[in-house]
């Protein structure tokens, strides 16, 4: 018989969250602090899996590092 470990003894689990009444900033902050949760948990070997609309656009865009130049909407003389 092979050594038990304490990955073996805890099966996934699932949580749901219900947001009403936020708006897209607020929205956009919730997920990217749930990201850095994540990413924390992750060198304790805990794997979240993170489902939402847009998510992979709002992470992205989270963070980013200074790459991003917005370009002059205006010409310069």
């Amino acid at each position: 018989m092979g050594k038990i470990t304490q990955k073996d003894k805890m099966k996934e689990k699932t949580i749901t969250i219900k947001v009403d009444g936020t708006n897209p900033g607020q929205w956009s902050n919730l997920l990217l602090e749930l990201n850095i949760i994540k990413k924390a948990w992750r060198s304790f070997g805990v794997n979240i899996d993170l489902k939402a609309p847009g998510i992979k656009n709002i992470i992205e865009w989270g963070n980013r590092t200074g790459e991003y130049v917005r370009p002059n909407r205006k010409k310069k003389k």
